[in-house]
């Protein structure tokens, strides 16, 4: 497995530059780095090689991450709503492979964070979103691109909550690059079982997210069985990435979304954040291997 983090840990508003975040995080002990995809229609081709250079250079993975705006919803009614939103990510998929990123996770199958007061029809809704997961399944295998469908728990996103769903639409879907996506922030919340759903997902399973129930870096001394889950991981053969997703910050737009209505992080100092968090990918490498 390889282990990695989400930029957004240090930062308050979505997108920005995540370069420095490459030698940050080879530093602490990371093998990955996930960086934010919604805000790469606004950055030249220039930066994205860039990001690969320095990411080979500290010999740093890339992976990426959208929760898709209303405008990106592959669920939608609206046609031209749906063919605007194929056009940005052929752009997306373009300069992710320029920056050799090849995987992206999310609710990709409908939009983040769903605004319920709205209404939904879950089972219309999924099969439009079905129908055209197809297509941008084959514009990303162009580009040799993996999509990963995230199972979110029920406040932010309704199509799929749980293990079972994710499963049953990436086979509905029927597309090799087309996998599911665990995060044990959701599991926590959603799931009878965090270690059946795992198993669940043997064979479809193509990125898992980390972090405690209240979303800090996972660590001893949790209500999280950390060492059951790696052993879950193992069992069904996972050998893909493992990227922690804390979230510990007030303020932003990055509180807003994540709803962190107090300072989860006590007033730390980004010393004390890096701290963390090397501390959590030495105690994870150490668990799950």
């Amino acid at each position: 497995m390889k282990f990695g983090i989400y930029y957004a840990y240090w930062e308050k508003e979505w997108g920005g530059d995540c370069v420095p975040y490459i030698k940050k995080c080879s530093k602490l002990g990371f093998d990955v780095l996930e960086v934010p995809c919604g805000d790469f229609h606004t950055k030249p081709e220039s930066y994205f090689k860039e990001l690969k250079n320095i990411a080979e250079a500290h010999g740093m993975l890339l992976s990426g991450g959208y929760g898709p705006r209303p405008e990106h919803n592959l669920a939608s009614t609206d046609n031209a709503l749906v063919e605007n939103a194929f056009k940005f990510y052929a752009d997306v998929f373009n300069k992710m492979e320029m920056a050799g990123i090849d995987r992206i996770g999310g609710a990709l199958y409908s939009y983040w964070p769903v605004d319920f007061a709205s209404g939904f029809d879950k089972k219309a809704d999924t099969e439009r979103s079905i129908k055209n997961m197809r297509i941008l399944a084959d514009m990303a295998a162009d580009h040799g691109i993996t999509l990963c469908m995230e199972s979110l728990n029920r406040f932010e996103g309704y199509m799929i909550n749980e293990a079972y769903e994710d499963v049953d639409y990436v086979k509905a879907v029927d597309k090799p690059n087309v996998k599911s996506m665990l995060d044990t922030f959701h599991m926590n919340i959603e799931e009878d079982s965090i270690i059946d759903a795992i198993r669940l997902t043997k064979g479809t399973l193509g990125n898992f997210h980390v972090g405690e129930a209240n979303r800090k870096c996972p660590g001893p001394g949790s209500r999280m069985n950390w060492e059951a889950i790696g052993d879950a991981l193992k069992e069904i053969g996972y050998d893909g990435y493992v990227i922690m997703e804390p979230f510990v910050r007030m303020g932003g737009k990055v509180g807003q979304d994540i709803s962190i209505w107090r300072d989860i992080s006590k007033g730390a100092t980004i010393e004390e954040l890096d701290r963390d968090a090397e501390n959590s990918v030495k105690y994870l490498k150490e668990i799950f291997r």
